[in-house]
């Protein structure tokens, strides 16, 4: 009797462990895949951001091209009067 009581105890203690294992295991994989969700989120910000960033860059050239600009005319009306 005393040897099927050891060895019963034995077994749930086996089966415990192995589910505690198992629970480890799961828990460990969930972290993982929300780690890997949130790098994914952060590189996609990133890579918008940088994006956006290179929209803004070329619409202030566009601007600051267009300031520049001088008149068309002015060069020829200035001749003429000399």
């Amino acid at each position: 009797m005393l040897k099927s009581v050891r060895s019963r105890a034995e077994a749930e203690f086996a089966a415990a462990q192995k589910k505690d294992k198992q629970a480890v295991k799961a828990e460990e994989k969930a972290r993982q895949e929300r780690a890997d969700h949130v790098a994914r989120l952060r590189a996609l910000r990133l890579a918008k951001e940088a994006a956006d960033k290179d929209v803004a860059a070329k619409a202030a050239a566009e601007r600051s091209a267009a300031k520049i600009k001088k008149p068309a005319r002015w060069p020829d009306a200035h001749r003429r009067e000399s």
